[in-house]
């Protein structure tokens, strides 16, 4: 009996240890021998940011909704990337997992979290409206669990909030979380339509929003007028810098305004620059104005630093001429020999005939 009992007690410990190594190796398959985990990129709201989660050995792919766990709770996403690396340590540590699928339960909960975000707009409105704040009201979500509210807003400046999240909190017996967001993020949030006549870009397809300055307009050739060059937001147009490096590579190879460049028909100050046709504006000396290519152009462009250099060069040469025009001058200047002296060499070459 006691043998049998030993057997007994050696194979468990055996199971036991094969159990942990079969542990180990799938724990270092997943995230490597060098620390690397396969993760997938999740998007919450359409051109939002992209957000990284472990697998949690889940087969995904692109399209799929997951849950997954956040700073906020649960929440719920689409996947739009996988097969992702990560090799940074601590990105590696700071990757929360992927939950589970979204599955049936899980829609017809998050149907009726909108049926009470609209009820929850309407008391915030009468809340913020009552109690006279400067802050716009731009939208309400609640995370798939519906434990947190999250209320987004717009305000020129910093709003003291905390005797409205006091009250929401009371009247819909959830946890408030206030969020301002910017002039840029709201459009983001709301979408719309810009003066193109299409989607507004920051809604439809832009991951982040870049910064946009007064100089990418100049730098094409637009108007300055901020009703022009302004979007439904109020800030500058985000396609201002779709093209802005484009623009900016063709016009190191065209010579700026001002400078004087060499034609068939002479020199000419280029006075105006057509960018994508890759034509120049030209003023001729003559006063005529004409439209030419690059290609047009006979001659290299010269600065007019380079043209007064070259005139410097050719002073010079000019101060030799006068200078020889002079030496002829004074040998044709020269006063007439006296008759005297010339009968005297007469009479000389004469008398040696003699």
């Amino acid at each position: 009996m006691e043998e049998e009992q030993k057997e007994k007690e050696e194979k468990t410990e055996q199971e036991e240890n094969n159990s942990g190594d079969n542990n180990e190796n799938s724990d270092e398959a997943d995230n490597d021998e060098n620390g690397r985990k396969t993760a997938v990129g999740v998007r919450f709201i359409k051109a939002g940011r992209i957000y990284h989660f472990d697998t949690s050995d889940i087969e995904l792919e692109v399209g799929d909704r997951v849950v997954v766990d956040t700073a906020r709770g649960l929440e719920m996403g689409e996947v739009v990337k996988k097969d992702i690396l990560e090799t940074d340590e601590n990105a590696v540590k700071l990757l929360k997992p992927v939950i589970r699928k979204v599955n049936e339960e899980d829609i017809e909960r998050l149907e009726k979290l909108k049926i009470k975000e609209k009820d929850a707009q309407i008391e915030c409105e009468r809340l913020i409206e009552k109690m006279q704040l400067p802050m716009k009201l731009i939208s309400a979500q609640y995370n798939i669990d519906g434990s947190r509210l999250t209320v987004s807003f717009g305000a020129e400046s910093r709003v003291d909030f905390r005797e409205l999240v006091r009250d929401l909190s009371r009247n819909l017996k959830v946890r408030i979380e206030m969020r301002q967001v910017g002039p840029r993020d709201e459009a983001k949030l709301l979408g719309g339509y810009g003066r193109c006549g299409r989607q507004l870009c920051c809604a439809n397809f832009l991951n982040e929003l870049n910064p946009v300055s007064i100089k990418m307009a100049k730098e094409q050739g637009l108007p300055l007028s901020p009703m022009k060059i302004s979007g439904i937001c109020g800030r500058l147009l985000c396609c201002l810098g779709y093209e802005f490096e484009q623009y900016k590579a063709m016009k190191s190879e065209m010579p700026k305004e001002g400078r004087r460049v060499l034609t068939k028909m002479g020199e000419a100050t280029v006075i105006g620059v057509k960018t994508i046709e890759e034509k120049l504006l030209l003023q001729l000396d003559s006063g005529e104005r004409v439209e030419m290519t690059l290609d047009e152009l006979n001659g290299k462009t010269e600065d007019k630093n380079t043209k007064d250099k070259s005139i410097e060069d050719k002073e010079p040469d000019k101060d030799k001429d006068k200078k020889a025009g002079g030496d002829k001058n004074r040998d044709d200047n020269k006063p007439p020999e006296n008759k005297r002296s010339s009968q005297r060499r007469r009479s000389r070459k004469n008398n040696k005939k003699d």
